[in-house]
């Protein structure tokens, strides 16, 4: 940190000798001799109050981790000498570690009043402001810097780089084309390369595509990566419409890599190939040319039909199974979107199977051959066919397919992960875990399947078995759970967290979910580190990439995830707040003899104290480790960064504003996941439990112009047009904004009137029929018997069938939505059981005749994907 004493307490030579050792102790971490320099300056009783000195050495504390001293002192000395840039840098140093960007932004403006020249402070307000997204103020910083230090490289770029990102173009060529005049190319010259291509990414982005062909075409010499250029020119001449070079420059692309779909897309769209047969005409010259590849022979699979696709198909299928391709199923299942296409898949496998088990070859028409086909193609067809029924949700011959695969080859992992998917399909997580559990032991050192078994595991709601699995795989001497976090394993966090909610264990599920959240600020925070590297090194489309992809970070299925959980369980936590004697176990020991609950008792007490032993010794652990990483940081010179606060489960289980907290996670989605009606779906049951009239409409606008069919959105229309027309006083202003708004929505059509049009719009979905059901019951009490008759007595006619909408109808009718109907639930969920006889939620409800409690629902239910 270079400076300039500041005049208003100006150091004789002897002192101000001193304070520039403490601030070359500060630039090389030798944090022990500063302190001992800054101790020389402040026990003069003349120089005891100096601001600067005060300042340095509340920063160097700073870097120690004695956070509270280095605030004390640093304050202390602003204070003393308010023009003082140096005691505001340092201040806006102190914030910036503790993360208050805003804050450390004012104090280095403060700072820039003083000192408006000095580049070191404009540098750190340059990174906050990038970091912040303070683009305007960012582009004025990089000017000043520009003109302080118009010899280098960085101050060029960056103030290039302001103006693209602010998506003024015409002004970052001129500054980049001015740039790169006064650059000497030497050689292989990466960085240089970089620049042109960086170049050339802003004039495609401005939309003069015609000079970024030019350009292109200028230095394609001067650039080093080759393939990039070529994509580029092939995207550009096809943009511009010169369908021959763009087909020339893709058939080039495919000599290097016959495997990339994009190429093939390119060929199309340049010989403008829109029939079967014309596109058929590439592939087949494709194929002759690349022999071995794979892509030329998929492709066409997607757009032929009849019999055209039985032949290619067969073709595929019959090389796939001959080599042994495990994910060939992965690899077509997007072909069973067309049913007509699942079917002949299925016939052509099934007939494959006849023949190979009876004649070692895939047709009649082979039998006479010489050339027969190796055992294993009849493994792989029986492991296609298993899938194939799977998918079809025929779980019966699924698993006979697979159970006969098994017993072919009764070593073989891939057919055991396969039986333990069906199971989760079908609804039996417990035996899902017991085949996975198989499989693991077939490798142990496998650490896929390890996962997959913890993943199942968790579904199971054994979260303790989970943790034991993973722990094979994570560091000695750290609980599983503890290194999963520092790892950032989100996916083990996420299904831990939905784990938990099912368990009604809401103090670890949002632990959970704090914990992904907290994981997504710290990528965050990382970008810090490219800001200046990336200018160093010219890495800047890759840089322009991470920020862009940083802006729009939380979208991610992973914080969607967490998030969704979080705001259910705050939701929970609202409607019944937990009690301090709230007991858990009053429920399972209702109706218990006293002999049983006694053992119980003495049972829980024992797993309690085991529990405290382990925790005690976890927690020795971790202060000892603590310790280390302390005195090592020390050593080196490091700080621990901020102290972030420890996430007791108890204590966020009980918190004052669940509402409050369940907006923290809600306006990340709002923000970058609005075009999900999931989000708007659970930013009504937010506001309706705040009582925003506003904020509902805004909820309910914003989901019905995604679907404004969706089931669930048909009852958040009819709770609120019953709270708008029971609410008395509605002020003026608010009453002409819902008039307006909900006249688009609803057309003048009453609460009663909207429903019964959904009934019978929807009458062969079950969904829909659900919340037309529950909400006819909420309109009108006496109607209970015609809203059970919607969602009890279904046919084979009525879509949406399945695992996941009868537990919800079982849930309405637990919950009372349905009101009191203990005999229909009976008959309810023997249907249940004929429709899906392997589902053990089903089974065990019926069994103790109720409807089954969130806890008990399996996590296949999450309308995950097949594949999962």
């Amino acid at each position: 940190m270079k400076t300039i004493m500041s005049p208003s307490q100006p150091l004789p030579p002897k002192e101000n000798t001193l304070f520039k050792r403490i601030l070359k102790c500060y630039e090389h971490k030798q944090y022990k001799n500063g302190l001992k320099f800054a101790k020389q300056i402040l026990t003069n009783p003349k120089f005891s109050d100096h601001g600067e000195t005060l300042a340095m050495k509340g920063l160097t504390l700073n870097c120690l981790g004695r956070k509270e001293e280095a605030y004390e002192y640093v304050r202390k000395g602003l204070r003393n000498d308010l023009k003082s840039h140096v005691c505001w840098h340092v201040f806006g140093l102190l914030q910036r570690s503790d993360r208050k960007y805003d804050e450390a932004i004012k104090c280095y403006r403060n700072a820039l009043k003083w000192d408006k020249d000095n580049i070191q402070i404009l540098r750190d307000l340059s990174l906050l402001q990038i970091q912040m997204r303070d683009l305007e103020g960012y582009r004025d910083t990089r000017y000043q810097l520009f003109i302080l230090r118009p010899t280098q490289r960085a101050s060029w770029i960056g103030f290039a780089m302001a103006y693209h990102l602010l998506k003024d173009f015409e002004m970052s060529l001129k500054i980049l084309e001015e740039f790169r005049k006064t650059q000497t190319k030497r050689g292989y010259d990466y960085e240089h390369s970089e620049l042109l291509l960086y170049q050339n990414m802003v004039m495609r982005e401005a939309g003069n595509l015609e000079d970024a062909l030019n350009h292109l075409n200028k230095y394609e010499e001067q650039i080093c990566d080759k393939l990039s250029v070529l994509e580029t020119k092939a995207k550009l001449h096809l943009d511009l419409n010169r369908l021959k070079e763009s087909k020339e420059m893709y058939t080039e692309l495919l000599l290097r890599n016959p495997e990339n779909h994009a190429y093939y897309e390119g060929v199309e769209k340049a010989t403008q190939a829109v029939s079967v047969e014309d596109k058929m005409k590439i592939y087949v010259e494709f194929q002759e040319k690349f022999p071995r590849a794979q892509t030329p022979q998929r492709r066409p699979l997607d757009f032929t039909s009849g019999e055209l696709f039985k032949c290619l198909v067969g073709k595929y299928i019959q090389k796939a199974l001959h080599k042994g391709v495990p994910p060939l199923f992965v690899d077509l299942r997007p072909l069973y979107k067309d049913p007509e296409k699942a079917r002949i898949i299925g016939d052509l496998v099934v007939g494959y199977v006849e023949c190979l088990s009876k004649h070692e070859v895939f047709t009649e028409d082979k039998i006479n051959s010489k050339e027969k086909e190796p055992a294993t193609a009849l493994l792989w067809a029986y492991y296609y066919l298993a899938q194939h029924f799977d998918y079809l949700g025929s779980t019966s011959k699924a698993l006979e397919y697979i159970n006969t695969a098994i017993d072919h080859t009764p070593t073989l992992i891939e057919l055991f992960l396969a039986k333990a998917r069906f199971y989760k399909h079908s609804g039996d997580i417990q035996e899902a875990v017991h085949c996975l559990d198989e499989a693991q032991a077939l490798d142990t050192a496998d650490r896929y399947i390890n996962s997959k078994c913890a993943k199942y595991m968790l579904r199971a709601n054994l979260v303790k078995e989970a943790e034991e699995m993973c722990s094979k795989f994570t560091r000695e001497g750290v609980s599983s759970m503890e290194n999963l976090n520092e790892m950032q394993c989100m996916w083990f966090q996420t299904e831990c967290a939905l784990a938990y909610q099912r368990l009604g264990k809401w103090g670890d599920a949002l632990k959970k979910c704090h914990e992904i959240d907290r994981h997504f600020a710290e990528i965050i925070e990382d970008q810090f580190d490219f800001h200046t590297y990336c200018m160093r090194k010219m890495t800047l489309r890759a840089y322009v990439g991470l920020l862009r992809l940083e802006d729009v970070l939380q979208s991610h299925p992973f914080y969607f995830k967490a998030a969704k959980v979080a705001i259910d369980v705050y939701l929970r936590l609202y409607d019944k707040p937990l009690t301090e004697n709230e007991i858990s176990e009053e429920i399972t020991t209702a109706n218990m003899a006293p002999a049983e609950l006694k053992k119980y008792r003495n049972k829980q007490r024992k797993a309690r104290k085991r529990a405290e032993l382990e925790k005690e010794k976890q927690n020795a652990a971790q202060e000892k480790r603590e310790q280390h990483i302390k005195s090592r940081q020390q050593q080196d010179g490091e700080t621990d960064g901020v102290k972030e606060e420890e996430l007791v489960p108890e204590k966020l289980a009980k918190t004052d504003d669940p509402l409050g907290q369940a907006i923290k996670f809600l306006r990340p989605l709002q923000n970058l996941a609005s075009e999900r009606i999931e989000t708007h779906l659970l930013a009504f049951e937010i506001y309706i439990r705040k009582d925003r009239l506003l904020l509902m409409l805004q909820s309910i606008k914003r989901a019905w112009l995604i679907d404004p069919n969706h089931p669930k959105l048909h009852s958040n229309l009819i709770r609120f047009s019953n709270i708008v027309s029971s609410r008395k006083e509605i002020p003026a202003p608010v009453q002409t904004v819902l008039d307006q708004e909900m006249e688009k929505i609803y057309k003048h059509r009453s609460a009663h009137e909207l429903n019964e049009e959904c009934l019978a719009q929807f009458s062969n979905s079950l969904p829909h029929l659900l919340q037309g059901a529950r909400m006819k019951y909420c309109l009108d009490k006496q109607s209970q018997e015609k809203a059970l008759s919607y969602v009890t007595n279904f046919n084979n006619q009525i879509q949406g069938v399945t695992i996941e909408s009868c537990i919800e109808v079982l849930e309405a009718m637990r919950n009372g939505d349905l009101g009191s109907c203990d005999k229909e639930m009976a008959s309810f969920l023997k249907k249940c059981q004929e429709l899906f006889p392997y589902a053990t939620v089903f089974r065990q409800a019926h069994e103790n005749n109720v409807g089954p409690t969130t806890n008990s629902v399996a996590n296949h239910v999450d309308s995950l994907p097949k594949d999962e």
